[in-house]
């Protein structure tokens, strides 16, 4: 798997579980202290996201960490 078959895989999954919640994108940004467009970056696979970012966002998601990663 590529790097960026990865990042897409990744964003999908944070896709699946913030709509598991009802959340919009803001509200993810806003949960996790980042912005919107750093969000939908990170969604669509367009940045690498850091262990940081990824433990914020599962945090944010009231998720274990490989949530994020379970696909």
């Amino acid at each position: 798997m590529t790097k960026d078959q990865l990042n897409k895989k990744v964003g999908k999954r944070i896709v699946e579980l913030r709509n598991k919640k009802g959340w919009t994108q803001s509200d993810l940004a806003r949960a996790c202290s980042k912005d919107r467009q750093a969000i939908e970056k990170l969604e669509n696979g367009k940045v690498n996201p850091t262990i940081y970012s990824l433990n914020a966002i599962a945090v944010a998601l009231e998720v274990p960490l490989f949530q994020l990663l379970k696909f």
